[in-house]
């Protein structure tokens, strides 16, 4: 219910933000939608659609989504980062690159949380593609319902391993408290103010 009830709150008071947002994409990409909706791995690995503001423009897979083919057989490799995989993206719009840096791309996610797919602090989702090869351990960070913000996500952001994230998001799940939750939310204003290690 607090989710929910903050959630509300942030999508009231950040509703100008949220319309200045969508009319600087409209604006750079006009024959494009302005969200971007993509199938991610939620809660005890139920899949749900994740909303967020289109950084990139239209690639040539359907819906703007990438697709890459995994073929791991132990879990998720400890070395393995995604930021990689994507390499030097021409496709992100200027707008795209900015709204990335301050984590804006992201607020749309607040209606995930109003309709009980995500929280506001958790591990943040990943795609069908990755959690389908977790280890038994990996798993554990499907415990709990994905966030908008995580533990992993102020300790590094994009800048980290899949091993190094695994850590930070167990960590969170074993030690999951309001405190830790409301450090989590303080050191992520601030992280977004600053634009540190986005991707």
């Amino acid at each position: 219910m607090a989710d929910f009830i903050l959630a509300l709150i942030g999508i009231i008071l950040l509703s100008p933000v949220f319309l200045i947002v969508a009319l600087m994409i409209k604006i750079d990409s006009p024959n494009e939608k302005v969200l971007f909706i993509q199938t991610r791995t939620g809660l005890k690995n139920k899949p749900f659609q994740i909303f967020k503001f289109r950084s990139m423009r239209k690639s040539n897979q359907p819906g703007g989504a990438r697709k890459h083919v995994y073929n791991w057989k132990n879990g998720v490799p400890d070395n393995f980062v995604f930021k990689s995989v994507l390499g030097n993206d021409l496709e992100v719009s200027p707008i795209g690159t900015f709204v990335r840096k301050f984590s804006l791309d992201e607020l749309p996610q607040l209606f995930n949380v109003i309709r009980g797919e995500m929280s506001l602090v958790g591990p943040r989702p990943e795609i069908p593609e990755i959690t389908e090869h977790y280890s038994g351990e990996q798993q554990m960070r499907l415990f709990v319902k994905p966030g908008v913000t995580g533990w992993a996500q102020v300790n590094g952001r994009s800048n980290m391993n899949h091993g190094q994230k695994m850590a930070y998001d167990s960590y969170y799940v074993k030690e999951f408290s309001l405190k830790l939750d409301i450090q989590i939310i303080g050191m992520t204003v601030k992280q977004v103010l600053t634009g540190k290690d986005a991707v």
